[in-house]
């Protein structure tokens, strides 16, 4: 999997469905072929980014 903010691959597994990415410090959840994209604020709550990355088009995740 690679991060759509910044493609790297540089992601680790924090939970049964969602991933960090250490490339530019956004965190991901993946649910079947649907993912969404959130900013880790400094209090520890997540802002959703899924506006700037996805418009009307489902994401398509690739597992490598």
């Amino acid at each position: 999997m690679r991060c759509p903010n910044c493609n790297s691959k540089d992601i680790g597994k924090i939970g049964s469905h969602q991933f960090y990415c250490w490339g530019c410090f956004i965190e991901l959840t993946v649910n079947g072929d649907k993912m969404s994209v959130f900013q880790v604020e400094e209090d520890g709550t997540l802002s959703s980014l899924d506006d700037l990355f996805f418009e009307d088009e489902i994401p398509q995740v690739h597992a490598n």
